[in-house]
């Protein structure tokens, strides 16, 4: 992919950093979530994280922040504004009070149905074939398990 030139800057080149189109594209996917998530007062990075909780109630802070490569300095914030908004609960483990909880409150399930067709909607902006989706999907979460 990068070729050295006379001078030694073509690695340089935008045309040859892997980073760049991971970065543009994710960009232009999440900017498509945006129209459909702003009448449930929801960012994107809040809607992937209700999307941990509708899996999986009741989960500590840092799982969610493992399974969504977040740490706890990004998550806390976004945490604190989804209990604002009465979607879920934060409370202190009783076995170690270092471990916060997070928990769906009714508000928070009965999102779940409001954002159930966002996933549906958005897959019609990606053009790709489902078998090069497929693949893709595949290659980004091996890149992400070796980094």
């Amino acid at each position: 992919m990068i070729e050295m030139n006379d001078n030694g800057y073509e690695v340089l080149r935008l045309d040859n950093q892997l980073c760049f189109p991971l970065y543009a594209c994710a960009r232009q996917v999440v900017n498509k979530y945006t129209p459909l998530l702003k009448p449930l007062g929801l960012t994107y990075t809040q809607y992937i994280a209700m999307m941990v909780l509708w899996e999986k109630d009741g989960i500590t802070v840092g799982e969610i922040g493992k399974r969504l490569f977040l740490d706890n300095g990004t998550l806390t914030p976004l945490l604190k504004k989804l209990e604002t908004q009465g979607y879920i609960t934060r409370e202190r483990s009783a076995e170690d009070e270092r471990v916060v909880l997070v928990s769906l409150t009714d508000a928070g399930w009965a999102l779940r149905e409001m954002a159930k067709e966002i996933p549906f909607k958005v897959g019609g902006c990606v053009a790709l074939e489902p078998e090069e989706a497929k693949t893709l999907y595949g290659l980004l979460y091996k890149l992400l398990g070796k980094m």
